[in-house]
C-alpha cells in the first residue's frame, strides 16, 4: 500500500504545484492583461467610405477592408463551418477547450507533428483583439487567461459576433462580410454552401490558402471544412456531396465602386485626414456623403472627355504610342503579352495594327480580339505638325499608320475610332444656385495621368468671363442694358501699365456707338475697358472682391476689365452663381453630411441660401422648380422651400436682384443673339452654338478667351444649376493655337482659332443639354422693379416704331429712358460714356 499512498501523494503534489503554477503565472502576467471590458463597446476598424448624394460609393480608403455584421446577418452555415473546422465545443467550454488540448497533445506525441490547434475560437479574439502573433509561452499564457475573462464578460454569441467581424481572411479582408466581397463580389447572404466552405477554411492560413493565391490549395482546404461539417452533422451527406462538385470560381474583387469621381473623392479624403488624423479617418468607418450627384457627374465626366477628344483630334495626330515590330512579326501571344503591359487610360485602350487596308485598318487588342478601324474612325488624324499647324487630310490609312505600331483606340459610341492621349487639360464644375452645393467636379481628364485637381488649384487668367461682373458694376453705377458705349479704338492708354496699352476687338473691327446688350453678347473688349473706366478701377476691384475673387489676383490696372486677373474655376462658377440665384454669394460646399460606422451622423452640411430672412420666395418659383438632383422629380428644389420657409444661414446679397436679372437677360443674348435676321439686322452672340444644339431660353452664358489662346472658358446657367468649363494646357506657356481645316477638310484661316466659344463651349453645351433634357423650361418673371419699354435699336431711346428698328427692353424702375427718339436726331449726341474718355476717336 505504501507504492499507493506515495502516488496519491504524488498527485496531489503535483495538482498543488500545477495549481500553484497557474497562481504564480497569472499573478506574473495580471499587470499586463488587458482590460477585457472594452470588448464591450469595440470599434472595428473599417475604411473610410465615400459616397455621392444618392448613395453611390465613390471611393474607399483604408488598407483594412471591412464590412461588420450582426451575428443574424451572418447565414447559419458559415458560422457552423466556423465552428465544425476552428471549435467544435465552442457552445460547450469555457474558453479553453481541455478535450481539444489533450488530443492536440496525443495526435503530437503519436505523429511528431502539430496536426492539429487548440486554440479555441475565444482565444482567437482573445489574440486578434489584445495580443501578437508571437509565439511564446508568455503569450499562450496571457491568451488562456484573457479567453477566460472574455468568457465571464460576453455571452457566447457575443464572442462569436466578434470573431466573424475581425477574423483576418487575406486580400486585406477582416471579417466575413469583407471576405464575401473580396474573392466572390458578393453579400455574405449571397454564399453558397461551397463558397462559405472557402471562407471558413481560411484562418488556418489566409495568406496561402486564399483562392486567388492559391487555388488548388483553397479548393482543397474547402474540402476539409465540409467533411468536418458532415462529420459534425451540420450537413448531411448529399450536402457534402453537391458542395464538392461544385467549381471554385473565385477572383479578387476591389472595393464596389458605383461611381469614379476620383477628383471630388481626394477632396473627401484630405477634408477627413485634417480633420481626424489619418489613423481615425481610416479606421474608423466614416461614410461620407458628398453632394455630387452621380447622374449630374457622369455627364460632366463624359462631356469633359468629348470635348478634350474633339480639340485634340482637330489638331492632327501626333503618332503611335510605340512600336512593336518593323521587320518579323510578333506572335499573338507575344503581341497580347506586350499590350497587357500597357494601362488603359479612361475610354482609351491599347491595341496592334496587323494590317491595313486601302481605308480601314485591322488591329488586335489584349484580349486577343481582331477588330477593323474604318475610315471614318481614321479620316481625322491629319500630321500634327505644331499647335498651330496640322498636315493635309489624309487619303488613305497607309497615310496614318504602320503594320507593327501599338496605338490607342476607343469606342465613340458610333463606331471604333483611333486615338491617342489628350495633351490638352480641361476642368469643370457645377453648383446648385440656391445654396452651393457641387453637384458635379472633375478636376482633368484622367485622374491617373494626373491628379493636380485644377477646380481648386489651378490659378487662370480668366479672360472675357470677367465681362458680366464689370457690366453688373456699370448697371448699378447707372447704365442700362440700352446704354450706347463707344464701340471704337481707345486712344487714351492705361499708364499705370508702364507702356501704351491699346486694347483691341477680337475681330479688331469697330462699329461705335453700341449698346451694352449687344457689348456683352458679342464680347466687345474696347467696351468693356470703357464701361469699367465708367465705374473706376477701385470701386471695379471691390465689386470682383464681393464676387468671391481674391483681391491678390486683381491686378490694379484696367486689363482688369479683359480678364488679366487669374483665378480658379471654382472661384468662377461661384461668382456666375450670383446672376442665377438672384444676386447671391452662396458658400460651395461638397460635404452633405458625414456619418460614423454605426449610420450616426456627426456632421450635417449648413448650407448659405439664397435668400434674405424676409424673403418673399416665389410659390411659382418653388412649384414650378422641380429637384433634378435627388430620387423625387415631384418635390419643389430643397434650399428654394428652405428659403421660403425663412430657415437656415442666409447668403449676402451683394448685387440687386434686378441688376441680376439684367446681366442675366444681356447673358441670354450672348447664346440667342438679337436683331430681325430677316431685314438684315440680326446679329450672334458669341455662343450662338448653344442656342443650336441646346434650344431652350432658360440658359445664359459667357465665353472667355485669353491673350494668344492660353485658357479658354465658357461660363453659364439656367434656374437649376450653375456651370464652367475651362481648357488649356498646365503648360502656361502654351497657346492653345487654331486649326488650318475644318469639319469638311478644307483649308480655314478665319474661323480656324481656339477660342472660349469653339474650345470650352462644346463641353458645357453638351453637358446642359444632356442635364436639361426632359426638365420644363423655367422662364422666370421680371423682379419687382423692373419694367420693360419698347426703344430704337440704334439710338436707345423710346420709339413708337414697331418695326424691326425697334424691340422691348428691361430697365429697373427709374432708369428707363424718358425721351423718344427722332428720325434727324444725329446718334452720336446720344452717346453715353465716361467723361474722361475719347468719345468719338
Amino acid at each position: 500500500m505504501k507504492w499507493l499512498k506515495r502516488i496519491v501523494i504524488a498527485i496531489f503534489s503535483l495538482a498543488f504545484l500545477g495549481i500553484g503554477a497557474i497562481v504564480v503565472a497569472y499573478f506574473y502576467v495580471l499587470p499586463d492583461l488587458p482590460d477585457v471590458s472594452t470588448l464591450k463597446n469595440v470599434q472595428l476598424q473599417t475604411p473610410l467610405r465615400i459616397y455621392s448624394s444618392d448613395g453611390k460609393l465613390i471611393s474607399q480608403f483604408g488598407e483594412k477592408r471591412r464590412i461588420p455584421l450582426k451575428l443574424d446577418e451572418v447565414p447559419k452555415p458559415l458560422l457552423q463551418a466556423f465552428i465544425a473546422t476552428e471549435d467544435a465545443r465552442f457552445y460547450e467550454h469555457g474558453g479553453i477547450d481541455p478535450i481539444g488540448v489533450l488530443r492536440a497533445a496525443l495526435v503530437m506525441l503519436t505523429t511528431g507533428e502539430k496536426k492539429q490547434g487548440a486554440s479555441t475560437i475565444t482565444m482567437q479574439v482573445a489574440r486578434n483583439f489584445f495580443l501578437t502573433r508571437d509565439k511564446t509561452i508568455i503569450r499562450k499564457v496571457k491568451e488562456i487567461f484573457i479567453s477566460y475573462h472574455i468568457e465571464e464578460l460576453l455571452t457566447k454569441d457575443e464572442i462569436l459576433e466578434l470573431y466573424v467581424n475581425r477574423i483576418y481572411l487575406g486580400q486585406r479582408a477582416y471579417g466575413v462580410g469583407a471576405a464575401a466581397q473580396v474573392y466572390f463580389g458578393k453579400d455574405v447572404k449571397d454564399l453558397t454552401l461551397s463558397e462559405m466552405s472557402m471562407i471558413a477554411g481560411l484562418p488556418k492560413a489566409p495568406s496561402t490558402l486564399n483562392p486567388v493565391t492559391s487555388p488548388s490549395r483553397a479548393v482543397a482546404r474547402r474540402n476539409v471544412v465540409l467533411m468536418r461539417m458532415n462529420e459534425v452533422g451540420y450537413i448531411s451527406q448529399a450536402e457534402y456531396q453537391a458542395a464538392l462538385q461544385e467549381p471554385l470560381i473565385a477572383k479578387y474583387h476591389g472595393a464596389e465602386i458605383d461611381l469614379y469621381a476620383p477628383y471630388i473623392s481626394e477632396m473627401a479624403r484630405d477634408y477627413m485626414v485634417q480633420k481626424y488624423g489619418e489613423e481615425e479617418a481610416y479606421t474608423n468607418g466614416y461614410n461620407v456623403y458628398t453632394t455630387i450627384s452621380s447622374d449630374i457627374q457622369l455627364k460632366a465626366q463624359q462631356a469633359l472627355r468629348n470635348n478634350v477628344y474633339a480639340y485634340d483630334e482637330r489638331h492632327g495626330y501626333r503618332g503611335p504610342a510605340a512600336v512593336l515590330w518593323t521587320d518579323k512579326k510578333l506572335d499573338l501571344v507575344e503581341i497580347k503579352t506586350e499590350l497587357a503591359k500597357v494601362i488603359s487610360v479612361q475610354e482609351l485602350y491599347p491595341a496592334a495594327v496587323i494590317g491595313i487596308a486601302d481605308q480601314q485598318v485591322n488591329v488586335i487588342t489584349a484580349k486577343g480580339e481582331t477588330k477593323v478601324i474604318a475610315w471614318n474612325g481614321l479620316k481625322w488624324a491629319r500630321k500634327f505638325i505644331n499647335d498651330k499647324r496640322q498636315g493635309s487630310p489624309p487619303k488613305s490609312a497607309a497615310d496614318i499608320l504602320k503594320v507593327g505600331e501599338r496605338i490607342w483606340i476607343r469606342d465613340n459610341g458610333e463606331y471604333l475610332q483611333l486615338s491617342q492621349v489628350p495633351e490638352v487639360a480641361s476642368a469643370t464644375v457645377s453648383l446648385d444656385p440656391q445654396n452651393g452645393a457641387i453637384r458635379s467636379l472633375v478636376g482633368g481628364y484622367s485622374f491617373s495621368q494626373s491628379q493636380y485637381n485644377r477646380i481648386t488649384q489651378a490659378k487662370r487668367q480668366l479672360g472675357s468671363n470677367i465681362k458680366p461682373f464689370i457690366y453688373a458694376a456699370a448697371l448699378e453705377k447707372g447704365f442700362t442694358l440700352a446704354t450706347l458705349i463707344n464701340n471704337a479704338p481707345i486712344n487714351q492708354p492705361d499708364i499705370s501699365q508702364g507702356t501704351a496699352w491699346r486694347p483691341k476687338n477680337s475681330p479688331d473691327i469697330y462699329g461705335g456707338p453700341t449698346r451694352l446688350r449687344v457689348g456683352l453678347a458679342q464680347s466687345i473688349n474696347v467696351m468693356s475697358v470703357r464701361a469699367m473706366r465708367h465705374v473706376g478701377l477701385d470701386a471695379t476691384i471691390a465689386q470682383l472682391i464681393k464676387f468671391g475673387f481674391n483681391p491678390n489676383d486683381l491686378p490694379r490696372n484696367e486689363s482688369i476689365a479683359l480678364g488679366s486677373s487669374s483665378v480658379t474655376p471654382l472661384q468662377v462658377v461661384t461668382a456666375f452663381n450670383v446672376f442665377a440665384n438672384g444676386g447671391f454669394l452662396v458658400e460651395p460646399f461638397y460635404i452633405d453630411r458625414v456619418e460614423d460606422a454605426y449610420a450616426n451622423v456627426i456632421e450635417k452640411a449648413n448650407p448659405t441660401l439664397a435668400c434674405k430672412p424676409s424673403s418673399n420666395v416665389s410659390q411659382a418659383l418653388v412649384s414650378s422648380n422641380p429637384m433634378i438632383f435627388g430620387e423625387t422629380s415631384t418635390q419643389p428644389n430643397e434650399p428654394v422651400a428652405q428659403c421660403f420657409e425663412q430657415t437656415g444661414r442666409y447668403a449676402p446679397q451683394i448685387i440687386s436682384e434686378q441688376t441680376a436679372f439684367l446681366i442675366t437677360e444681356a447673358l441670354k443674348s450672348v447664346i440667342w443673339g438679337g436683331g430681325d435676321w430677316s431685314h438684315g439686322t440680326g446679329w450672334q452672340g458669341t455662343a450662338w452654338r448653344a442656342a443650336k444644339l441646346i434650344k431652350r431660353h432658360d440658359i445664359a452664358g459667357k465665353t472667355g478667351t485669353t491673350n494668344e489662346s492660353r485658357d479658354t472658358w465658357f461660363s453659364g446657367f439656367s434656374p437649376i444649376i450653375t456651370s464652367t468649363f475651362w481648357v488649356g494646357f498646365d503648360d502656361h506657356g502654351r497657346q492653345l493655337g487654331r486649326t488650318a481645316w475644318n469639319a469638311n477638310g478644307e483649308p480655314d484661316q478665319i474661323t480656324g482659332a481656339e477660342a472660349g466659344a469653339k474650345t470650352a463651349g462644346p463641353g458645357w453645351n453638351e453637358f446642359m443639354n444632356s442635364v436639361l433634357k426632359g426638365t420644363p423650361e423655367i422662364i422666370l418673371a421680371p423682379p419687382q422693379g423692373i419694367v420693360s419699354v419698347r426703344i430704337d435699336l440704334a439710338t436707345g431711346k423710346l420709339t413708337r416704331k414697331t418695326d424691326y428698328t425697334s424691340a422691348f427692353e428691361y430697365f429697373i424702375s427709374g432708369t428707363e429712358p424718358k425721351e423718344y427718339t427722332s428720325e434727324t436726331q444725329d446718334e452720336n449726341s446720344l452717346f453715353i460714356d465716361a467723361p474722361t474718355d475719347d468719345l468719338f476717336q
